[in-house]
């Protein structure tokens, strides 16, 4: 049985920096973030493959967001700059246990317990 377990949410101001952590135990392949917002669907923020040789990010995160593994570590980070009041959300991160990195909820047979980021402007 795989466990997701974040850490590193927390307040920021607009334009400011967080970094959040997924430590994973057990066998994974692709992960991925996703957030929920208040009154909002869940949404893809960005994944990255088992090997860390592809990452992809929503158009809405490109550029201010990063996806990158620790080696030797089964823990994904998702460096989060330049953040806006709209990241405002609750942050899952999701794994699978296929290698293609995919988009859809659906796709992803384990989930953490989400991590709460607030942007105030």
């Amino acid at each position: 049985q795989v466990q997701l377990v974040e850490s590193g949410g927390g307040l920021v101001q607009a334009g400011g920096s967080l970094r959040l952590s997924c430590a994973a135990s057990g066998r994974t392949f692709t992960m991925a973030w996703f957030r929920q917002a208040p009154g909002k669907e869940r949404e893809f923020v960005g994944g990255i493959s088992w090997t860390g040789s592809t990452t992809n990010y929503a158009d809405f995160v490109k550029g201010r967001f990063t996806i990158s593994r620790e080696n030797g570590k089964n823990t994904r980070y998702l460096q989060m700059n330049s953040l806006k009041p709209e990241d405002t959300a609750v942050y899952f991160c999701a794994a699978r246990s296929g290698l293609e990195l995919r988009f859809e909820q659906s796709q992803y047979d384990y989930w953490g317990q989400g991590t709460q980021v607030t942007v105030s402007s």
